[in-house]
């Protein structure tokens, strides 16, 4: 049985990310559950014993530009489906946090707040929430005038008031309001990545 979730689909600006987990039948990885009632240290310390606990383990992601073609809902579950496609072995049935099916021909079970009932869901959620928050802090070095690293593009209110000075990057999401309104401001983005 595998788990999925994901991390960063209200954020204005990069991607979502989906991870996967298949944890052993006796799991003995305490203190899992969702990701947002973690602490950021806590979160590392369980992300590196669900690598090394976990049968298979993977991510998939949605940029910026597919979120905008394919709305949010449909890339979060795009991103699963290419997190789910990456597990080795397959799962023979999957848990999906919230109430959407991934894209998968695998069997999917949806439940609401799985990430705090659901070890699978738990694990996997902390290894998007992880994976997601080290990129943005990666991608604050191409885009230093956004602070990324302090925010990882939510929408707090340090992110609006860069985002209203310099208009926003390539890394935004343009059919996001807050984005949306700096364009039709008439604001430039800056150079891609």
């Amino acid at each position: 049985m595998a788990g999925v979730d994901e991390a960063g689909r209200g954020c204005l600006a990069g991607p979502v990310v989906a991870a996967a987990t298949i944890l052993p039948d006796n799991n003995t990885i305490q203190d899992l559950t969702d990701s947002k009632k973690i602490t950021p240290s806590k979160r590392v310390q369980l992300e590196k014993i669900i690598k090394d606990k976990s049968i298979s383990w993977s991510m998939g992601l949605a940029w910026p530009r597919e979120i905008e073609r394919l709305n949010i809902l449909r890339a979060t579950m795009f991103a699963m489906g290419r997190a789910l496609e990456k597990l080795t072995p397959k799962p023979a049935f999957v848990l999906v946090d919230g109430n959407s099916v991934p894209e998968t021909r695998l069997e999917c079970q949806c439940i609401k707040k799985g990430d705090s009932l659901v070890a699978e869901i738990a694990a996997a959620s902390i290894l998007a929430k992880t994976f997601r928050d080290r990129l943005m802090r990666k991608l604050d070095k191409r885009y230093p005038e956004y602070e990324f690293s302090e925010h990882k593009g939510y929408a707090t209110k340090l992110h609006l008031e860069k985002l209203e000075r310099f208009g926003p990057s390539r890394l935004h999401r343009y059919t996001y309001k807050p984005v949306k309104n700096c364009v039709l401001k008439g604001q430039k983005w800056l150079p891609g990545i």
